[in-house]
């Protein structure tokens, strides 16, 4: 599996897309494929502001429940309500069905963040 290397990511299988204040996160095809089929997302912080590595909400597959983690501290604005509905995109097109868009507080946090390269060698790259 490829992985964009516009995209910046995390120790905790996010991914960050930057476009100017503003930023889009969701989940990796790595941590998409380690959850399995993705029945639920719940993400109750919408006009949250929410700090760099706290929890902003929770992915439920069929045997697990997992916390998705803020890459970078932001004010959450808007929630992609095409998951709500049709949960099972975040498995079919994990980097084009973002989770949640927020408002970056503090763009110095992006330098904490890992490229596409580092994500590789964090988990191995393996074949997924």
């Amino acid at each position: 599996m490829e992985y964009p290397e516009k995209l910046f990511y995390t120790k905790d299988h996010e991914w960050i897309s930057f476009d100017g204040q503003y930023a889009l996160i969701g989940i990796t095809h790595f941590a998409q494929k380690e959850l399995g089929d993705i029945v639920y997302v719940d993400i109750p912080t919408l006009n949250s502001t929410v700090g760099k590595e706290e929890v902003f909400g929770t992915v439920e597959a069929v045997k697990t429940v997992s916390d998705l983690f803020m890459p970078v501290t932001g004010q959450v604005v808007a929630v992609n309500q095409d998951i709500e509905k049709k949960p099972e995109l975040v498995n079919q097109e994990p980097y084009s069905t973002w989770m949640i868009k927020v408002l970056v507080s503090d763009p110095e946090e992006k330098a904490c963040l890992l490229t596409a390269d580092a994500y590789k060698t964090l988990i191995g790259a393996n074949g997924y």
